[in-house]
């Protein structure tokens, strides 16, 4: 239903807009905030599985420097830079601003105008309401000019509602890119401790194969000799043949790993060859760790902080469409002038305007509105639902990595118990082959043992920091400081 009213002087317009700016109100839900989905972590001291091994201090924004290697902190830096998924998530924010700064301009009013010039010959002209008969040696010309001006007043703060929302997606976009840095941040760090993990382990892989193939030559001689059988040999050479077996798809991680650090830095594969060929020191995690409380981590996590914007975008969609169960009015005005000559044309004789406010209802929809609204409150309930979601899931994710890490650390003590037993019987070996109550093979199989003891510390220490990464990852460190 449309109401057209009639033209008014200008001087009316004015009392009539702020008369209805006085009846304006915002309709729908206004958004206090999400409600509490986890009331007794966000309560608690500490977290349920830190125990002692961990300090409820606050962590530290940049964790990896923890880690005390001068690499990963220039890879870090690198790829804070140049990553391409940093790229992308800035330009998403980029788009964001600039939505909101339009969905801002909606509340203002939409101008125009325009600029006519006539000239021709042997037509009858219309000159201050008169017509008037041009003959066909007479050149005819007229000069016009109009101003207008439409806007739609924000009785029911629909378009206020739409600022709400696109500001609360805004808020989400940029929560986004906190949360690309997290992860990113994780990436590179968990690449690079892989990567020094495998170096060390094909190292370690050619000295067993290496040990290996000397005791299936002593094999070899003593079967010449009688005192082995074929079956010793075969077995030897099949353990040498799996060795070196392994070494191939360790060489090939590892070029995987120097590549996926290359583009996480931004850079071409094979840019990072020359630098990181050389075997470094697996990074060590401090032996105190701080994680802070529960109820700072829901504050800090972007995936949380996303949602909730997410939520609140939801809440103002519903009075978005609620606005539309009232009236909109519009204020429409144009001014003109027109004239035969340009030197008179914004002479006050030649001017024209309109003033015209413009009602516009539609009560009878057959339901289309409430259906909207209907719609609104249910992705309103979806986004609560997953708001929800993700704060247990974050909860659950840093219990998890801390139970993780607990964990991993008895088993790197257990794992250099181990190594420290093989140590002592290779020496004790090394005494009795020198003594001469051992044998050289029996040398070697007790070396390959403690080489196997070095392998699993290895593999138990690059996954304690590995966890560790998690742990700061789960905890939603690194953007704050960046």
């Amino acid at each position: 239903m449309t109401f057209w009213f009639a033209a008014r002087p200008l001087r009316t317009a004015a009392p009539l807009s702020a008369a209805l700016l006085l009846c304006g109100c915002m309709v729908g839900p206004n958004y206090k905030g999400p409600p509490v989905a986890a009331p007794i972590e966000a309560q608690a001291s500490q977290f349920h599985r830190a125990g002692d091994l961990f300090s409820s201090a606050a962590p530290a924004g940049r964790w990896w420097t923890s880690l005390n290697d001068a690499e990963l902190d220039r890879l870090m830096e690198a790829a804070l830079k140049a990553s391409p998924d940093l790229a992308e998530a800035r330009a998403r924010i980029v788009q964001a601003r600039a939505g909101l700064k339009h969905a801002k301009a909606e509340q203002l009013p939409t101008t125009g105008s325009s600029a006519v010039y006539l000239r021709s010959k042997g037509l009858t002209s219309l000159l201050g309401g008169q017509t008037a008969a041009v003959s066909d040696a007479e050149t005819f010309q007229i000069y016009t000019a109009d101003f207008d001006a439409t806007w739609e007043i924000d009785l029911f703060g629909a378009k206020a509602r739409a600022v709400e929302g696109v500001r609360a997606q805004a808020d989400a976009v940029l929560a986004g890119l906190d949360g690309a840095k997290v992860s990113l941040e994780a990436e590179v760090a968990q690449a690079y401790v892989t990567l020094r993990q495998l170096q060390h382990r094909l190292a370690l892989s050619r000295h067993d194969a290496e040990i290996e193939s000397r005791m299936l030559t002593l094999v070899r001689q003593r079967r010449a000799g009688g005192a082995a059988s074929d079956l010793d040999v075969e077995q030897l050479n099949t353990q040498l043949q799996t060795t070196e077996a392994s070494l191939t798809p360790i060489s090939a991680q590892i070029a995987e790993q120097l590549d996926r650090l290359a583009v996480l830095t931004g850079r071409e594969p094979g840019a990072l060859d020359g630098e990181l060929s050389g075997i470094g020191p697996v990074p060590a995690p401090p032996t105190a760790v701080s994680v802070g409380d529960p109820a700072a981590l829901l504050r800090r996590r972007p995936d949380i902080r996303q949602a909730e914007r997410k939520l609140a975008q939801s809440s103002a969609s519903i009075g978005q469409h609620t606005a539309d169960l009232f009236p909109k009015v519009t204020l429409l005005g144009t001014v003109g002038y027109t004239a035969p000559s340009l030197s008179h044309l914004f002479d006050s004789a030649n001017s024209s305007y309109t003033v015209a406010p413009f009602l516009q209802w539609t009560p009878f929809d057959f339901g289309r509105v409430r259906a909207q609204i209907a719609e609104a409150r249910g992705a309103y309930d979806e986004s609560l639902a997953e708001y929800r979601k993700t704060v247990l899931g974050a909860l659950q994710d840093a219990e998890t990595s801390l139970a993780r890490f607990g964990r991993e650390r008895d088993s790197v003590v257990s794992q250099l118990r181990v190594q420290a037993s093989a140590e002592r019987a290779s020496a004790l070996q090394d005494l009795r082959e020198k003594g001469g109550t051992a044998s050289i093979l029996e040398v070697l199989s007790t070396e390959r043992q403690r080489v196997q003891a070095e392998l699993g510390v290895l593999d138990s220490q690059a996954q304690l920091t590995n966890d560790y990464i998690a742990l700061q990852k789960s905890l939603g460190l690194g953007w704050s400081d960046i």
